[in-house]
């Protein structure tokens, strides 16, 4: 079970001074300079458990993951990837994304990988690049069919034998709706496809990745955050799996340069390929000459005298899951499907109640559920029923509403929809 915030900006050619360059806060160079001259893999879950601007000098170079804010922070003083070089990265156990708050300029001239993994047999599920979510798994054995793509965008798997594709920055096919905002504030990647009547699970959702430099930051290499693929059974549309849809790349620098490409790119899938991520450009100067953005960008100007913006603001809207029957859930769950244990385990029964609170969220508001097993059925998404308000400033308001049960391990997500 993961609890998802609510879907809801952020220097000169010539630097004259220090003055010059915007403000990047906790970019303070305690995880040293990141250099990289060949196929590297860093390991997220070696990064040390804390509040994302502390001094990390201890534990250099193995990052700070912040339950509060969802994500592993480094803080370089300066990186470069080589060509020929791919830096990608090994999953924390709860995949958050991965942000980068660097004093000093990013050359990539090699591949920086988020992408999420393509389809795989089941009983195994597709990984996503960190920040995104897990594919849905294929059919396995009898009870134990195929399941629908996680994510607030996971794709269905459906009674015709097929997965579909995932949603995230539109649509596709019988996809859920659009989630998340051009901005990337909160930061999230893609939601996985979903599974087939065969054997062959979804394409996992692409990763997410905040890049946030005071100097240059060039690219002429790649960096991606693709969706992973789908299967599709060559000459037929039976029994094809969907694919995962493209993460998340936001990009924040004083000046940008180089001729390289960004892609966020859905999954493919011939018969069922997921939905596009999401890029978001920021910066003071605009050199670059990249060869390709995809998909188009969200661009915004900057002036040397702004500071970045990393999170959500103090009185951003936020939702979370206070309990799950008469369990309470955890602060920072993980939805391991019992590789770690449940998040939260309940007795076997038709129904049950979820409690949901919202802070700064009007009343007008559309509260949904998703509840999405490991195996044996697609999703179910249900509308909060009922409210009280809790406490009137801030805002707090619990809602409830009751979702089905199914034996085994479920994930459940909440989202809101605003007037």
């Amino acid at each position: 079970m993961k609890t998802t915030l609510l879907w809801i900006v952020v220097l000169m050619i010539f630097r004259l001074s220090a003055l010059a360059a915007i403000t990047v806060p906790g970019a303070d160079g305690t995880d040293g300079t990141l250099s990289i001259s060949s196929n590297t893999v860093i390991d997220l879950s070696q990064a040390v458990e804390g509040l994302w601007d502390d001094d990390n000098t201890v534990a250099a170079g193995a990052g700070i993951y912040d339950s509060n804010k969802w994500a592993v922070v480094f803080k370089y003083s300066s990186v470069t990837i080589d060509n020929g070089a791919t830096l990608s990265f090994a999953n924390h156990r709860g995949r958050p994304p991965v942000v980068w708050l660097i004093d000093g300029d990013v050359t990539i001239n090699g591949v920086l990988d988020l992408n999420g993994e393509d389809w795989t047999t089941a009983p195994s599920v597709a990984e996503p690049g960190p920040g995104g979510f897990r594919g849905g798994m294929g059919y396995y054995a009898v009870s134990v069919g195929a399941s629908a793509g996680f994510g607030p965008g996971g794709g269905f798997t459906m009674v015709d034998n097929n997965g579909r594709g995932a949603s995230h920055a539109h649509t596709v096919d019988s996809s859920p709706d659009a989630y998340g905002n051009p901005a990337l504030v909160p930061l999230l990647g893609g939601s996985g496809g979903g599974g087939a009547s065969s054997a062959r699970g979804g394409g996992a959702g692409g990763g997410a990745i905040l890049i946030v430099s005071t100097g240059t930051l060039e690219i002429n290499g790649t960096v991606r955050a693709n969706g992973g693929n789908a299967y599709n059974q060559a000459y037929t549309t039976s029994n094809d799996s969907g694919g995962g849809s493209g993460g998340g790349i936001r990009l924040v620098a004083d000046t940008f340069t180089g001729s390289g490409i960004v892609e966020a790119q859905a999954g493919g899938g011939s018969d069922y390929p997921g939905a596009l991520g999401r890029v978001r450009m920021e910066r003071v100067v605009n050199n670059n000459t990249w060869t390709s953005i995809a998909p188009s960008p969200s661009v915004v100007g900057l002036t040397a005298a702004d500071t970045a913006l990393l999170w959500p603001p103090i009185m951003a809207p936020t939702v979370k899951i206070v309990s799950i029957g008469s369990e309470i859930a955890p602060a920072d769950p993980l939805a391991s499907f019992g590789t770690s244990g449940a998040d939260v385990a309940i007795a076997q029964t038709n129904t049950t109640e979820v409690v949901i609170e919202t802070v700064y969220v009007e009343e007008a508001s559309v509260v949904k559920v998703r509840l999405t097993p490991r195996s044996n059925a697609s999703f179910t998404e249900v509308v909060a029923s009922q409210y009280q308000i809790v406490n009137p400033d801030p805002l707090t308001i619990q809602w409830t509403a009751d979702i089905p049960v199914s034996s085994g391990y479920s994930a459940v997500q909440v989202h809101v929809v605003r007037p």
